[in-house]
């Protein structure tokens, strides 16, 4: 077991964070330029209702401390937000000139009309425009704490923090994270081949999926496995971090766009899809990744097209369905289903 405090100053070594106090003009400003990105790809639309949006304003006007605002720093030195998306929208609905493109970037053109306050009821159907200009000016200088997350820290550490920090109400997946935290090229390619028309036809998945990342995720999962398999340990999230931040300046796009292509060409020939039985609805994640690796492989290992003949009887055999249900995430079940699934697409061949 390792020393407790050399653990702890080792994780910390890894982590690289400044604090500021910046005043909402500045907040606005900042977001208005382009320099505070307030519409990242892990980020979800602006939701809070008038009530609540109003109550965070006459906070800040009674000088109630309001959490801290905490951004990530980008390699251009840009911020994004990593937790506080609805607080800085309310303070750009209330506060930012109407023609400001921070109000565009929300998409609320129009003036925050406060409502429900009790502290402060005199505001109540007031806009910012329509109070008196001391308490325009007394909101625009009103100091709010900004904490960020350095482009130093080390990537998976940048990954848990998000997770940590983005405490918005609306949990995000772990693939919206990995948008933000693994950018590059790979991680373009990767959102481009999830919109794939083959792909969703194929995968049987609730109409959520279309905008939570999960597509995402499995493309990447299909890359991984095929690439990666013999580095997986046992921590799936781990394991797909690390895949990531390796393919980002280790992948072959014009290699990993083709074998995608080609899995995707010959399973299109399921007429059902890639589901365990006609009626399922659902495709699972461990079985949809047996099918696409196992298919890979053995358009790698040079058989021209998958033997797709008896697809729905074999995969509903219980020799299978062993490998692909229960305590699944272990380095020699993934083998096992990827190579029995590879031997029957192979089968017609030998």
């Amino acid at each position: 077991m390792p020393d407790i405090s050399v653990q702890l100053s080792d994780q910390k070594r890894l982590v690289d964070f400044n604090s500021y106090d910046l005043s909402v003009k500045e907040l606005v400003s900042m977001v208005s330029e382009g320099i505070i990105n307030i519409s990242p790809d892990y980020q979800r639309k602006f939701r809070w209702e008038d009530d609540r949006q109003s109550l965070l304003i006459e906070s800040i006007f009674l000088g109630i401390p309001v959490p801290s605002l905490f951004m990530a720093t980008n390699n251009d030195s840009t911020w994004e937000v990593i937790d506080g998306l609805q607080r800085l929208s309310t303070l750009i609905r209330f506060a930012a000139p109407q023609d400001s493109n921070a109000r565009h970037k929300i998409n609320k053109p129009e003036y925050l009309r406060l409502k429900g306050l009790e502290k402060l009821s005199s505001m109540n159907g007031m806009t910012f425009m329509e109070l008196p200009y001391s308490l325009q000016l007394d909101l625009l200088l009103k100091p709010i704490k900004v904490t960020t997350l350095s482009d130093k820290s080390d990537p998976q550490v940048r990954f848990d923090l998000f997770q940590r920090l983005n405490t918005g109400g609306i949990k995000l997946s772990d693939q919206e994270i990995r948008n933000c935290v693994f950018k590059g090229n790979f991680n373009d390619l990767i959102k481009r081949l999830a919109k794939d028309e083959r792909l969703h036809r194929l995968t049987k998945k609730p109409t959520s999926a279309d905008d939570n990342g999960t597509y995402e995720e499995l493309v990447l999962r299909f890359f991984a496995y095929l690439y990666n398999r013999d580095l997986f340990e046992h921590n799936v999230k781990d394991f797909l971090n690390e895949f990531m931040k390796w393919a980002n300046s280790n992948y072959n796009e014009r290699e990993y766009e083709e074998i995608f292509n080609r899995v995707f060409d010959e399973l299109s020939g399921l007429e059902h899809g890639i589901v365990k039985n006609v009626g399922r609805k659902n495709t699972s994640t461990v079985f949809w990744e047996a099918i696409t690796v196992g298919a890979a492989v053995t358009l790698r290992n040079g058989i021209a097209h998958l033997n797709l003949d008896g697809f729905y009887d074999w995969v509903a055999d219980e020799q299978f369905n062993r490998l692909v249900t229960g305590a699944t995430n272990s380095r020699q079940m993934i083998d096992n289903r990827i190579n029995y699934t590879s031997n029957k697409f192979s089968q017609a061949h030998v």
